[in-house]
C-alpha cells in the first residue's frame, strides 16, 4: 500500500487537484486565480465576504472502523456549508487543510479529496487551495474555511429574534446523533437505525434554504451543530430573549420514526433536543410568516420566541428547561 511518505507534495497535489477540478470547473468570472499559486483570487460580487472554518480530528470527531474517508470529506464540507448558510449567504468556495502521519494511505488522501468534492459539486462551490502539513503518528487533521457571498442580503444574525417570532426548523433533527449512540452501543445496528448511521457519517444538511430563509424574512438563522437546544440558546442570548418549545411537535415531526424505533421514546427526545453534528438550520421569522410557503425544503415551527424570564435567557420546552446538554469540544474531555 502507498503512503504519504512514499510520495512528495507535488504528486500528492497532482492526484487531488484533478478531483477538485472534475467536480466544480472554476469559472474565471468567479475565481479569477484558482488553486495552484501562493493564493487564490475570488470575485466577490456583494463587496463582503462570508468567512467561517471547521475541522474535524481522527479519534475525535471520527473513528476510521466507523467512517471512510469519503465520509470524512462530505461532513467536513458539509458543516462548513450549513455555517455559511446560516449567514444568509451562498457558498463560493473551499480551502482543504490536511495535516496527516506520513504513514497515511495515499488513497485515503484522495477518498477525502473525492467526499469534498462530492459536496462542493453540489453547493456549486470550487476547491480553491488549502494546505498539506505531516503530523505526529496516528495524528490525522482535516480542516475546512468556507467562503460565501451574501448577494446583496443583510447577513442574518444570532442577535434579531423578536418576542413574537416563529421559531423553525429546516432539516432533521437527532439523526446524527441516534447514529453515534447505536455506533457507540457497539451491536449490530437494526434496520431502521441504518439511515441514523448514515447521516452520522456523512450528513446532507438544508444548506440551500439558509439564502432562502434571508430572503423569508428570518430575523435571526443558526446552524443546529451542539444540540437544538445549546444552539438556540446562543441566539436566545445574544438576542436578549427567551424561546419556547413545543414538546409535542418534537415529538410528533422528529423523534418519532427511527430514532423513537432504535432508542425508545425519552433518549429519541434527548436526541432532538441535544443531538450535535446535525447540521440541519433554525430560524426566527416574523409572526404570520407562512411557512409552508417558503421555496426549497420544509421548515416546520417548533415554537415561539418570548420574553425572557429572570436570569439569563433560556430555551424551554413547554415552559420548563429541559435536563438537554449539547456538545462541547472541552467539558469532559
Amino acid at each position: 500500500m502507498e503512503r504519504l511518505r512514499d510520495v512528495d507534495e507535488t504528486e500528492l497535489l497532482a492526484r487531488v487537484f484533478p478531483v477538485y477540478a472534475g467536480a466544480v470547473p472554476v469559472d474565471a468570472t468567479a475565481v479569477p486565480v484558482g488553486p495552484g499559486d501562493d493564493a487564490a483570487v475570488l470575485a466577490a460580487p456583494s463587496g463582503t465576504v462570508v468567512v467561517t472554518t471547521d475541522g474535524m480530528v481522527r479519534g475525535r470527531d471520527w473513528r476510521d472502523e466507523w467512517s471512510t474517508a469519503h465520509d470524512v470529506g462530505v461532513k467536513v464540507a458539509a458543516q462548513n456549508l450549513a455555517d455559511v448558510a446560516a449567514m444568509g449567504a451562498v457558498s463560493t468556495g473551499l480551502l482543504v487543510s490536511l495535516v496527516a502521519d506520513p504513514g497515511l494511505a495515499v488513497e485515503w488522501a484522495v477518498d477525502l479529496a473525492r467526499g469534498i468534492a462530492s459536496v462542493a459539486a453540489e453547493a456549486g462551490a470550487p476547491v480553491v487551495g488549502g494546505d498539506l502539513s505531516s503530523g505526529p503518528a496516528g495524528v490525522v487533521t482535516v480542516t475546512v474555511t468556507a467562503l460565501g457571498d451574501l448577494r446583496g442580503r443583510r447577513p442574518v444574525l444570532r442577535s434579531g429574534a423578536r418576542v413574537g417570532d416563529v421559531v423553525a426548523v429546516c432539516g432533521s433533527l437527532g439523526w446524527s446523533g441516534g447514529g453515534l449512540a447505536l455506533l457507540l452501543g457497539g451491536g449490530a445496528v437494526p434496520e431502521a437505525g441504518e439511515r441514523l448511521v448514515r447521516y452520522h457519517r456523512a450528513p446532507r444538511p438544508p444548506w440551500e434554504s439558509g439564502p432562502l430563509a434571508a430572503d423569508a424574512g428570518a430575523t435571526a438563522l443558526v446552524d443546529v451543530s451542539d444540540g437544538l437546544v445549546t444552539d438556540l440558546g446562543r441566539v436566545a442570548r445574544a438576542s436578549g430573549v427567551g424561546i419556547d418549545l413545543s414538546g409535542a411537535v418534537l415529538e410528533e415531526r422528529f423523534a418519532a420514526g427511527p430514532l423513537t424505533t432504535c432508542l425508545g421514546p425519552a433518549e429519541a427526545l434527548r436526541q432532538v433536543l441535544a443531538g450535535g453534528e446535525e447540521h440541519s438550520l433554525a430560524a426566527c421569522f416574523p409572526p404570520g410568516t407562512d411557512l409552508g410557503a417558503l421555496p426549497g425544503a420544509p421548515w416546520v415551527a417548533v415554537g415561539r420566541v418570548v420574553a425572557a424570564g429572570e436570569g439569563a435567557p433560556a430555551v424551554t420546552v413547554d415552559g420548563v428547561v429541559p435536563d438537554a446538554r449539547g456538545w462541547d469540544h472541552f467539558a469532559g474531555a
